[in-house]
């Protein structure tokens, strides 16, 4: 009697499949749902550190009568590894080449000493060294998670008998785009494309939020999200292995960031 009732109280073979069934169907729909939760915590955390760069750029501007953070003036411009070949390109620089801090990077000294990582969006697609890209600054060139207007500069090269005059930078009087609409987004999540020919000269695809949407920093220090359902805020170089084109599609991204409603 006792061996019959243990018998029927066990797991038989078929019993057991059947319960590891269930379990791999509930995993496979369960998934996803955390997946996509996860994604939208992501995605707050990055609106969060646009906002707090907005703060952080207000804070500089009222320092600096005004104007927004901007520079430094680039360098000669020798070798297609140097990212800020002309002074007030839009970027995803912190520093050049030399080391100095550049676009957003120069917020970290005092305005973002305490919280350096509000660079970096959560959601990015590939890996990215976050701590290492901020210990390059004062060393070498390293960059952020999103590209900065900075100015309208789209040159490949500071041409010295006709210097480059900023045409944006108080905050608070942007003026127009090349599109003669108001300038509105400072910055956006980097959702660059490019050939694998560009490695070498370390230009790597950088994309986030698996390219669904962009966040984007307006002008008016509020961030918001923006779906990229058609690929508006892609800057894709194909198969072009000269970078500088890319100088102008960036800034034709934030050209359409500023029509957003």
């Amino acid at each position: 009697m006792t061996c019959s009732k243990s018998r029927s109280a066990a797991f038989t073979l078929v019993e057991l499949l059947v319960v590891i069934a269930i379990v791999a169907v509930l995993t496979a729909l369960l998934l996803p749902a955390l997946a996509s939760a996860r994604e939208r915590g992501k995605g707050t955390a990055c609106l969060s550190n646009l906002n707090q760069l907005g703060l952080a750029i207000r804070a500089y501007a009222d320092d600096y009568a005004g104007d927004m953070p901007f520079g430094p003036k680039a360098p000669p411009f020798i070798s297609p590894l140097d990212l800020y070949p002309s002074t007030g390109a839009p970027t995803s620089l912190i520093s050049i080449g030399t080391g100095e801090a550049a676009g957003l990077g120069l917020l970290l000294e005092s305005y973002l000493a305490a919280e350096p990582k509000v660079l970096f969006c959560p959601s990015s697609d590939q890996f990215l060294n976050t701590d290492a890209q901020l210990a390059q600054v004062g060393r070498s060139q390293a960059q952020c998670s999103y590209y900065y207007r900075h100015a309208g500069n789209t040159q490949l090269f500071d041409n010295a008998t006709n210097p480059f005059v900023p045409k944006h930078i108080n905050l608070d009087n942007l003026g127009v785009n090349r599109e003669g609409l108001p300038i509105r987004a400072l910055a956006i999540d980097t959702q660059f494309l490019c050939s694998p020919a560009l490695a070498s000269y370390n230009v790597l695809p950088s994309t986030h939020h698996q390219q669904l949407y962009a966040n984007i920093l307006f002008s008016d220090g509020h961030a918001a999200t923006r779906p990229n359902t058609a690929g508006q805020f892609v800057v894709d170089l194909g198969n072009d292995v000269d970078p500088a084109a890319g100088f102008s599609l960036i800034l034709s991204v934030l050209e359409r960031a500023d029509a957003e409603p």
